[in-house]
């Protein structure tokens, strides 16, 4: 019955817009194009305006990559984001084929019981970012 339902807190979220982009660097250039990616998301955690979530995942193989950003309004998110600039500045030296790019509306995020947890920058990675047994 309806009384017996496990309460379940959902965020309404505005209609979002979203882009993943996917890429393969050079295995020379992996390195380095993840250290402008951590100084991207260290950029955007310092000023913290609101508005835009931003992850990026590392593929196993070592030089594949995807960010995933989803934000509100239409203006660019990074477009005052120095570090995303330079993040860009020689992308297409650092790329070993162009960057797929898939625009998308967000439907919903689920964060967990502790979202910061796994969004942590302070240079502890949680368990599963250091190769250990998560499950």
């Amino acid at each position: 019955s309806a009384s017996h339902r496990p309460s379940v807190l959902v965020e309404v979220i505005a209609v979002r817009r979203a882009a993943v982009v996917r890429y393969v660097t050079t295995r020379e250039a992996a390195q380095t194009n993840r250290e402008l990616i951590e100084d991207v998301l260290n950029e955007l955690a310092t000023r913290d305006d609101g508005g835009v979530e931003y992850q990026v995942l590392a593929f196993d193989d070592g030089v594949g990559f995807m960010h995933v950003v989803a934000f509100d309004g239409t203006a660019d998110p990074f477009g005052d984001c120095a570090a995303y600039h330079e993040f860009h500045r020689e992308l297409a030296k650092r790329l070993a084929a162009a960057p797929v790019v898939t625009r998308a509306t967000l439907i919903g995020s689920y964060h967990g019981r502790s979202r910061a947890a796994a969004m942590s920058l302070d240079g502890t990675a949680p368990p599963y970012d250091r190769g250990e047994d998560w499950q």
